[in-house]
């Protein structure tokens, strides 16, 4: 294979010469932080429709968004860095290289959750109502940003020869990436790792627990349900896929995957809540009749 082609031989796709960049006027622009634009984009013009066909003032999304995006951006990062360390830190300069990847995703959803009650709070907005009108917005933008990593040839799993299974030259992958068990299974003289494409099975689940949210929101029976269901959605299909990545970020001293970690904590969080608030309403309602 050459560096540049990517290939789902079961599949009978053969992408040649897939670049990572191209340029306009002299600048180089990644495809990686294109598309991550594209879904940040996407995203609020989905929270901005659902403002609209909820009565909403959209304008308040388009607001929120400045604070969110930047805020989420600097999370995603503080985040993958913390748990990165031992590879920056003889490099701190490398903190600030955005174009070769590196942005956790729930670094950037910790932060955005975090910005949207400040922001709440500072404008006097119902930061449960805001936060089930954004669900949508948010799933979609990471189904579409899942894409930025495939053009950078990162967020794979395990040695894989199943249907999906996805090749990439060795020399267009990080070393680090390509575990003990990739590396026994490539094939004599060959320059190709043949991998699980993880970066699909997360952006296709995003679009199933999206197609959920729409599904579900007029059947919530309060503020904040849309957001749990986020979280459980999202948290049940990150604990799967997470386990067959090879770039896992590992809680610092330990070999238990942070994200894993993290994601059965927001399935629990989000089942307990929903539980706990919908027995209290029916209790309430009991108690007035």
């Amino acid at each position: 294979m050459n560096v540049g082609d990517i290939a789902f031989p079961h599949l009978g796709v053969y992408l040649k010469d897939v670049p990572k960049s191209f340029s306009i006027f002299g600048f180089n622009i990644a495809f990686y932080g294109l598309i991550i634009g594209i879904g940040v984009l996407a995203g609020i013009l989905m929270a901005a429709h659902m403002a609209k066909v909820t009565g909403q003032n959209p304008d308040d999304y388009w607001d929120f968004a400045i604070y969110a995006v930047i805020f989420s951006i600097i999370g995603a990062r503080i985040y993958y860095v913390v748990f990165s360390w031992d590879y920056y830190k003889d490099d701190l300069l490398g903190i600030f290289k955005l174009r070769n990847g590196g942005l956790a995703i729930y670094g950037g959803v910790i932060a955005a959750f975090a910005t949207l009650f400040v922001y709440g709070r500072v404008k006097k907005k119902n930061p449960f109502l805001m936060g089930d009108t954004c669900m949508p917005g948010l799933i979609l933008g990471q189904a579409i940003g899942r894409w930025g990593n495939f053009m950078n040839r990162e967020v794979f799993g395990e040695y894989s020869d199943g249907l999906f299974a996805m090749r990439l030259p060795v020399e267009a992958v990080r070393a680090r990436d390509i575990s003990e068990n990739i590396r026994a299974h490539i094939p004599e003289g060959a320059n190709y790792i043949s991998v699980h494409p993880t970066f699909l099975y997360e952006s296709v689940w995003n679009l199933l627990v999206l197609v959920g949210l729409l599904c579900f929101r007029k059947h919530k029976r309060f503020d904040g349900e849309l957001c749990l269901l986020y979280l459980g959605g999202y948290g049940l299909g990150r604990f799967i896929i997470e386990g067959i990545r090879t770039d896992t970020l590992f809680i610092p001293g330990t070999l238990v995957p942070v994200s894993q970690v993290l994601a059965i904590l927001m399935v629990v969080f989000a089942l307990g809540v929903d539980v706990a608030v919908r027995m209290r309403m029916k209790k309430k309602k009991i108690e007035t009749s």
